[in-house]
């Protein structure tokens, strides 16, 4: 029994290239085990240690014994780990849904603080995991590693785990640390790519100022351009759709549109050599604004549905596609002489991953807390630890950047490469399967859920009246609620005194006054006789 990669699908790592029978064994194989992933995960909901990323990799370590066991050991390649399958397949869904389903309020009110831990935070824990992998490894004589090598380690240990992130955090128990920990996951995926790419285009033998200071514009250029390509495309789908107004006559029509404009706008970035994850996830927060209130009330709860399950498919077969390629002898054979320092090399990264991400958590929580007048908005100590531990797990990016790193077309001949694969390996299954399990029960020791945790949890768009109230000192409150009259503060008293809450309605504003009446949104739905939409908007009032 081979499964080898191959045939028609070969890049995409399904199908093998030795037989039709082959190939239909591999997929009914995967289908089975995606089945099984899908129902152990439901018997296990409720569990406090597990959940659905946990279940699908072990599923899929099991499946992998079985079959070197039924091989006889001969079949070396359950899976071959493709790049091109992860980037280009899975993780568009698994981003764009996050971006399409997150609370923008409250992700735009902890921007700052999340681009503090996603980009400086991330050069932090880049730097510390470099240098202590050119301090240790040179010493253990792993291989013939060059110094591009241990930068390159330093970024793809840098890659916190966006999905895992998705499955143990809870966006309406925890909103704020959900909106922290995830919308860093986000922008730390994107500079870690962009800092593993800066290495393999500089020189990093002549590092000089000249060549930091390209890489910080480099930063920047790629983060705003990634950003704009995101809104355009968002911008451009609500724009078409309201025009055009494909549901009076196919609602189909609408959903496919939406699904392959969010995807093209992870394609093009990706042709552009922009961050395909930065792109696709602003393209989702756009197209819940915009676009999402443009559809016919049908494909409203089509795209909602058809996003979330697209991206619950990806994040499965992620998991049981990592948990088996894991088990790949290819890779093992060369470090088998040497287990002890395989052991070694794999602590000495888990260890170097903690200390990387307690360097920037603790110090820019501190910072971030001088900027917050509320106590609700600090981030408290018990936030702290559980940012910190929630964000050690690591995942297919880190996998996938190694590969990129370390082998060709998923092997290698170099011992060193081969203990680099092997460890990245160990450290993502350890810190999935063990910070994983962990980060529930943590989470509830150290913020029950009867606790409340933020201030305000909607994610509704606040009212002019609830807008102003956070606006004003203690005790006005209650004028605004009786209908009286305030004096209004000045634009800039407010903007110092109330930053946030004064950028937000002041983009309110804007939004109501210029976006919404060209690009529609909540209020500017067109209205076509006999639509879905229409019917509701009467059964309503």
């Amino acid at each position: 029994m081979a499964f080898d990669l191959g045939a028609h699908l070969v890049r995409l790592g399904i199908l093998s290239s030795t037989s039709d029978h082959t190939s239909v064994v591999s997929i009914n194989l995967f289908v089975a085990l995606l089945c099984t992933c899908i129902i152990i995960g439901h018997l296990l909901e409720e569990n406090r240690w597990m959940n659905e990323s946990i279940t699908a990799l072990v599923i899929g370590l099991c499946t992998g014994v079985v079959i070197l066991l039924t091989t006889k050991g001969k079949s070396s390649h359950i899976l071959v780990f493709s790049e091109d399958l992860f980037f280009i397949y899975l993780l568009p869904p698994i981003i764009f849904n996050a971006g399409f389903q997150v609370k923008k309020k409250q992700f735009f009110r902890n921007f700052m603080t999340i681009i503090l831990f996603g980009a400086v935070g991330t050069l932090i824990s880049f730097s510390i995991i470099s240098l202590g992998a050119v301090e240790f490894f040179r010493r253990m004589d792993i291989g013939s590693l060059d110094i591009g090598d241990f930068l390159a380690i330093g970024a793809i240990f840098s890659a916190t785990d966006s999905v895992c992130t998705l499955q143990v955090l809870n966006q309406d128990e925890t909103p704020l640390l959900y909106s922290l920990v995830f919308g860093e996951g986000v922008v730390n995926d994107a500079t870690s790519v962009v800092l593993f790419n800066a290495i393999q285009n500089f020189d990093v033998g002549h590092i000089d100022a000249i060549i930091v200071l390209k890489f910080v514009g480099n930063f920047f250029y790629l983060f705003f351009s990634s950003t704009f390509l995101g809104a355009f495309t968002g911008l451009l789908s609500a724009y078409i759709i309201k025009k055009l107004y494909f549901g009076r006559h196919s609602t189909d029509r609408e959903v496919a549109l939406m699904m392959l404009m969010a995807y093209l706008s992870y394609m093009l970035a990706e042709l552009l050599d922009l961050s395909g994850i930065l792109t696709v996830f602003f393209c989702g927060i756009v197209m819940s604004h915009y676009t999402w209130h443009n559809v016919t009330e049908s494909s409203r709860v089509t795209t909602k549905h058809a996003f979330a399950t697209l991206s619950f498919i990806s994040e499965i077969f992620l998991f049981l596609y990592v948990g088996m390629d894991a088990l790949d002898i290819e890779k093992w054979k060369f470090v088998s002489d040497s287990p002890g320092k395989s052991i070694g090399v794999s602590s000495i990264l888990l260890g170097l991953v903690l200390v990387g991400r307690a360097a920037f958590v603790f110090p820019l929580s501190f910072l971030s807390n001088l900027t917050k007048k509320s106590p609700d908005e600090k981030i408290s100590f018990k936030k702290q630890i559980t940012i910190w531990w929630a964000g050690l797990m690591r995942g297919a990016v880190s996998i996938a950047l190694a590969y990129n790193q370390f082998t060709r077309s998923g092997h290698t001949q170099l011992r060193g490469n081969a203990m680099m694969i092997t460890s990245t390996i160990t450290v993502v299954l350890f810190s999935t399967v063990v910070f994983g399990m962990m980060t529930k029960p943590l989470i509830r020791v150290l913020l029950p859920p009867g606790a409340k945790h933020y201030g305000s949890m909607s994610s509704e768009p606040s009212t002019p009246k609830s807008l102003l109230a956070a606006l004003l000192p203690n005790g006005q409150e209650s004028e605004v609620e009786a209908g009286g009259q305030i004096e209004r503060p000045s634009s800039l008293r407010m903007l110092l005194s109330k930053p946030t809450h004064t950028v937000h309605y002041y983009w309110r504003k804007f939004d109501d006054s210029f976006m919404r009446p060209v690009f529609g949104g909540r209020g500017f739905v067109p209205f076509v006789p006999g639509s879905p939409t229409e019917q509701s908007h009467h059964g309503l009032e």
